[in-house]
This record gives C-alpha cells, structure tokens and sequence, in this order.
C-alpha cells in the first residue's frame, strides 16, 4: 500500500490555507463520523477504485485514503510507503536529473519507502508505485497491486511549477497532441495561455485547446497556424504571475526508420590517408538516432575516432527538422582499412542500415 505521511511543515505552512489545502485538516481532530464522509466523496469518484490502496499516515498512526490529487504546503516534508517487497517508484523526474538530497528511497522488509523533505514548489506532480513480479531476471510490473496520487506543493510566490530554464521549445506534431507545460502549484488558479505576438489571449475552447492541471494547455490537433512564441498567466488571490515562454516549432516528417545518407570523403586512399565516413540521418526535433558502425577493422580493433552529434535546421515555411550525424575517422590508412564501411541508424520506429566501400589504391 502507498502510504503518505506528513513529517512536519514549515513557517509557510502558517499562512491563510488554499482552498485544496484544507482537505488535510479533519484529520487532525478526533470526529470519527467525519470518516463515512470520506468514503462517500470516494464512492463518487470514478478514480477510487485504482486509488483505494493508496493511504495517507496521519498523526497517532490514523490512516486515511488518498484521492487522485493531494494538495499541501511548500516546506512540508513526506513520507510514503508502499506495501511490498519489492516496489518501484515514480516521481517528478528533476529529482533524479539534479540528484537531489532532499530524496531518499529505501526498500525495508515488507514495504518500501520514500521520504521527501523540505519540498517546495518544484516538487509538484505524479507520485506512484507498483509492485515488481520477478522470475529470475525478468522482472515485470504488477498491474493489480498499484498506487498513485498527484501533490500540489501549493506556494502563493510561485504558482507555476518552477522549471530549469527562461524558455522552451514545443514541437508542434500534426499527429500528436502537443503540450505547453505551465502547470501550477495551486489547483485552484485561474490560467490562461497568451500569444507574444500579436499580443493577444488565446481562447481554450475546451476541444482543440484545453487546459489540464496536471499537465498544461494541450492543443489536441497542432497545426502551422499555432507556431509562436506564447507564455501562461495564472492569478489566485493576489497579483497575476507569468510563466517562462515557449516558443512553438512545427513540425512535419513521416514517421517511420530513420531516413539515412553515408557519404566518404573520398572512396580510393593511400596508405598513410586521413579518411572519414559520415552518416546522416534526417528525422523529428524531438526523436534521438543512435548510430552503429560496422567497419573492416573492427575484428583486429583498429583505433578509430567515431563521433556523435546533431542540431536543429529550419527548412523553411515553420517547419523543423532534427539532422544528426555520426563521423567515423581512419588515420593513417592501411591495407586492412579497406572494405565496406556499414552504418546503423536507429529510432523507436526501426532502423536503417546504408553503406559505403573504401578501396586502397
């Protein structure tokens, strides 16, 4: 079972309470008709049946189920456990990019445990675990024996969900939703999506573009027409905030194994030459090639540089294309350098194998 408990909160949990906050209070005090109450409210949400075995420790070792979204204070710090063996877990993502301290997860005798302390703002989002089905190696997730709730870490100077940076890149997909991350850390704010230029708000129409608190404004078909630069403004109870910019990309490229070119520079050598062999692939801004190589060499490991890279190229009209490349380098050219020289691009789709032969002259 997911089990959240409330270690302590800070000085900022003193200030007048969101409205999402105050769902934490009747627990602290000693009504136990206020119990039934609960479960009347959980019996009307469609969610609870995959949210019933997620539980919240309170004070005095009280226990009470989790709802689908949970908000509390910046500053508080958490605890939750999952009953099992052998769990896994899931939780913003930034806490594993900056390895953060504040993070501990542990796996004891018959649950596992993860503790957040002094959480803030940033904090905010999906918080799950599952437990692990293993035969030998093989290790699969247990769909029956799952818990997962979203916690809001309300903070009134930061209501949107701080991120790394001033300015990100959406890739706009004409068979994909796209989504504008601006999401906040109190449920209750009023959001809203502006255009930069021309200034104006765009509308949310609730079908081709509607907001989502977990996620952010989702335009359900993108097209050419959405590309800009826009930002979020959200407001409760005091002054307007605004978030970072995004500026939108679209993009169209078929979908499919990567579309691949090798070329040498120069396919005779001498003994002694410098030759290169580059692959290219063109593809989605938003989609990595990793790149193999097979060359005449290999069997006696010949030294050879090989590097990896891309960028970002505008073909015009709005549209972005991701070109990347992998370089395999010879120095010193031999006899046994001579031959075909393979390349193997690969994407969630496939992969694309092309070639090139290299003869000594």
């Amino acid at each position: 079972f997911l089990i959240l408990l409330v270690i302590g909160q800070s000085a900022k949990s003193k200030h007048p309470k969101e409205p999402g906050e105050n769902r934490i209070k009747p627990v602290n005090k000693k009504v136990k008709p206020k119990s039934p109450k609960m479960k009347e409210r959980e019996s009307a949400d469609p969610s609870s049946k995959s949210q019933s075995i997620l539980m919240q420790v309170m004070d005095k070792g009280r226990f009470q189920k989790l709802a689908a979204t949970l908000s509390l204070s910046a500053g508080q710090s958490i605890e939750l456990r999952c009953k099992g063996s052998n769990v896994s877990w899931s939780y913003p993502s930034y806490l594993d990019t900056f390895k953060d301290s504040r993070l501990s997860i542990k796996q004891l005798d018959k649950y596992g445990q993860l503790i957040l302390t002094n959480s803030t703002a940033a904090d905010t989002g999906e918080y799950s675990c599952w437990l692990q089905l293993c035969n030998g190696n093989k290790c699969r997730k247990d769909e029956t024996k799952t818990g997962s709730t979203y916690i809001f870490f309300t903070d009134k100077g930061e209501l949107f969900v701080p991120t790394p940076g001033y300015f990100e890149i959406v890739y706009l997909n004409p068979d994909k939703p796209a989504v504008i991350p601006c999401r906040v850390t109190t449920p209750s704010a009023k959001v809203t999506l502006h255009r930069e230029f021309p200034a104006e708000e765009i509308k949310t129409d609730g079908i081709n573009i509607i907001y989502d608190v977990k996620k952010g404004f989702v335009y359900q078909h993108p097209t050419s027409d959405h590309k800009g630069i826009v930002y979020c403004k959200a407001e409760s109870q005091g002054a307007p905030q605004i978030s970072i910019k995004y500026h939108l990309l679209y993009v169209e490229v078929p979908k499919g194994p990567p579309s691949t070119t090798i070329a040498a520079s120069s396919n005779r050598a001498e003994v002694s030459d410098s030759i290169n062999v580059i692959c290219t692939v063109l593809g989605e801004p938003d989609v990595d090639v990793n790149f193999s190589w097979q060359y005449p060499g290999q069997q006696s490991e010949r030294p050879v540089i090989i590097q990896n890279f891309w960028r970002l190229i505008n073909r015009g009209t709005g549209h972005t294309t991701r070109i990347s490349k992998s370089v395999i380098v010879i120095e010193d050219f031999e006899a046994r350098d001579a031959g075909n020289y393979i390349c193997i691009a690969q994407n969630l789709q496939g992969e694309t194998t092309v070639a090139t032969k290299i003869e000594l002259n």
